[in-house]
């Protein structure tokens, strides 16, 4: 079966659920394009549209396995794709609201210099999760953040595929995330806003 699948999308679905990693990229190169457009008409962001399509990639080939019963994968994926971004943009809408009332607290507080400002506060945080990463997603991190350099540039730099950066970024900005949620003095995901 060495050439023969890359025709027939039944059998590039089943050799990704058995794990092959190159027919999953032509399964991702297949379908990345239109579905980032999709997923923009649903958020108005191309940032956030990036973030969820990684996002709908990475938990398609954590759970692989399926993929051997689904015969239609377009209508399979753009249901994923709809529903993870409906929860998101829920999720997102939520946090918006608690960063609201957090910073309406906030201003109700300031009476004391010695306290830590918000903006210190967060940054702390974010580079406690940071510094547990596994080295290279914090490289990754750190030149997206720090430097400032495009995937690309990245890719580039470490010698790895553009592929491997976004699957690199999109598990530091989640491993973020849940690092955050740890803290009572950020009970909100605000930081999504701050890591963009």
């Amino acid at each position: 079966m060495e050439k023969t699948y890359l025709n027939s999308e039944p059998d590039l679905l089943l050799l990704v659920s058995q794990g092959d990693e190159a027919a999953f990229a032509r399964l991702f190169h297949a379908y990345h394009q239109r579905l980032g457009a999709f997923v923009f008409q649903l958020t108005g962001s191309i940032t956030m549209a990036e973030e969820i399509v990684q996002e709908v990639f990475i938990r398609i080939w954590e759970k692989k396995e399926k993929l051997s019963q689904v015969h239609h994968f377009h209508p399979y994926l753009y249901m994923v794709a709809k529903n993870y971004t409906f929860s998101f943009l829920k999720k997102l809408g939520r946090e918006l609201e608690h960063k609201q009332q957090w910073e309406l607290t906030l201003s109700a507080s300031t009476d004391n210099p010695y306290e830590e400002s918000t903006d210190a506060c967060f940054r702390r945080i974010i580079d406690q999760a940071v510094a547990e990463l596994p080295a290279q997603r914090q490289k990754v991190y750190l030149l997206s953040r720090d430097e400032g350099l495009r995937q690309a540039e990245i890719a580039e730099r470490m010698a790895i595929s553009r592929e491997t950066v976004k699957k690199h970024m999109v598990l530091a900005l989640r491993a973020i995330r849940s690092y955050a949620l740890t803290h009572p003095e950020s009970n909100l995901l605000f930081f999504f806003l701050l890591l963009k």
